[in-house]
């Protein structure tokens, strides 16, 4: 007896059949295209080492994508994938290959640099297997941190900017932006628009807030980054932040970089680029050793903010950074320790030293590049 879908030519049922692997095989024989596609990938998930305890077998009774498998490299598998996926799901495969089961040659082979399309995990990627790229390949590959940094710059760079404008005023104004609307005043002068059938309000005259002018003095931001490996995405977003900040009235930005070592990149601040490819990401971690480091660039103490990211897992001595965290906050300096940087601040820290920092006065959190750029925009207009 056949099964209800009587073959696969529904995309729905193509779908759960690509899904599924040959498991699925009574579902009906796939076209040239979802062949292609289930080929594709099992190039990549076929070598998941977890389809033997799940029963997922390869060959005669499992999951196969015919014999192209073995032979497909891959430059053949990125075109495929190019030609038979939308967007979305190239960059979680590629993303897929490079961070779930390290395929190297995608950010290390001068042909699959050539060709492939930059994205935010390959920008990673990148930035974690450079020390294996001879000079040939490095150039190749400085076009993905090129291509997403220049991305990246764009979006970061209205919210950073758009935090130092000004702050609202409540006298309306003329100029009419999605972010300075009045809600209230709006309805209020709108509400003879009601239609009570439709339960809708009609906005016919829409009204804003104007910003008044912030009034700043100089103030110095000493970004501290932790570049251990598990913080790639801080180091990315902390670069280009860095950047946005560099050259705002009243800001002065430093940049630090550290594992065990540290390494002061504030020279190369307006080039988020070549700071990317300086950065040695790996190592250890002495998170004491940049914070003192951090003291010893402060100038004006109650003019200064410290922000500190890292997973504050303290390699170092825990007690001598405490102490440094509690004579920058007893002196009038700003601290501020970050867990996480990237757009979704997802924050995996050792919440033990963490909260050791948060006791001797230091803000602890974690924020979007827009959001640390907001705080340190109210500081900085206080």
């Amino acid at each position: 007896m056949r099964g209800w879908w009587a073959g696969v030519t529904d995309p729905e049922l193509e779908r759960w059949r690509l899904v599924l692997g040959e498991p699925a095989s009574a579902m009906g024989a796939l076209g040239a295209d979802g062949a292609a596609r289930d080929a594709a990938l099992e190039w990549l998930y076929g070598r998941d080492g977890d389809n033997d305890q799940r029963d997922v077998r390869r060959g005669p009774g499992g999951r196969s994508g015919g014999d192209g498998a073995s032979t497909l490299t891959t430059v053949d598998w990125l075109n495929d994938i190019n030609r038979l996926f939308p967007q979305e799901t190239i960059e979680r495969l590629q993303r897929d290959a490079v961070e779930r089961y390290e395929i190297n040659d995608i950010v290390t082979d001068p042909a699959v640099l050539e060709t492939i399309e930059p994205n935010p995990a390959l920008l990673r990627a990148v930035l974690q297997t450079k020390h294996l790229m001879n000079p040939e390949v490095l150039r190749l590959a400085r076009r993905i941190v090129e291509a997403v940094v220049r991305d990246l710059m764009a979006k970061m760079a209205t919210e950073v900017r758009a935090a130092f404008t000004g702050t609202r005023a409540r006298r309306p104004s003329r100029w009419k932006q999605a972010r300075d609307f009045d809600m209230r005043r709006t309805l209020r002068a709108n509400l003879g628009h009601y239609r009570p059938d439709e339960r809708r309000v009609f906005i016919e005259t829409p009204h804003f807030f104007s910003r008044t002018r912030k009034h700043v003095e100089q103030w110095q931001v000493i970004l501290l980054v932790d570049q251990s490996g598990s913080m790639v995405e801080s180091v990315i977003h902390s670069a280009v932040t860095a950047a946005c900040l560099w050259g705002l009235p009243g800001v002065r930005t430093h940049l630090v970089a550290f594992d065990t070592d540290v390494v002061d990149l504030t020279s190369e601040v307006d080039d988020p680029v070549e700071l990317l490819m300086k950065v040695q990401l790996g190592g250890g971690t002495d998170i004491a050793r940049a914070v003192r480091y951090g003291a010893g660039l402060v100038e004006q103490p109650r003019r200064a903010i410290v922000v500190l990211i890292s997973d504050f897992y303290e390699g170092g001595s825990t007690a001598t950074l405490v102490r440094t965290v509690r004579e920058l906050v007893e002196q009038g300096t700003k601290v501020l320790g970050l867990a996480a940087l990237d757009e979704q601040a997802n924050p995996v820290y050792d919440r033990d030293t963490a909260q050791r920092l948060a006791d001797v006065g230091a803000s602890m959190g974690a924020m979007t590049p827009g959001q640390l750029a907001a705080f340190i925009a109210e500081q900085v207009a206080r």
